[in-house]
């Protein structure tokens, strides 16, 4: 499975959508995102990836986390959230 990556520019509606296909295709989808903008646009694109699945008939709960990511040689802390169904 994938990382679906965000950033505080993503679009929402774009990050939604690959949440929402990536849950059709492996049954779960992996989001993870740095720094509170980051996180912000995460979270918005999950809410409409909710609705998205919802009309398919499948609710989807979404499980947030820590991780640790190696960036340019620096350890940073993200959120990683799983959303997978229910």
């Amino acid at each position: 499975m994938s990382v679906i990556k965000v950033s505080a520019r993503s679009r929402t509606a774009s990050v939604a959508g690959a949440i929402a296909g990536v849950i059709r295709e492996s049954g779960k989808a992996e989001v993870q995102a740095i720094g509170a903008g980051a996180v912000n646009q995460a979270v918005k694109a999950i809410a409409i990836a909710t609705g998205y699945m919802a009309e398919e008939d499948v609710h989807v709960v979404a499980v947030p986390s820590f991780t640790e990511v190696l960036i340019d040689g620096q350890e940073r802390t993200a959120i990683r959230i799983l959303v997978e169904p229910r």
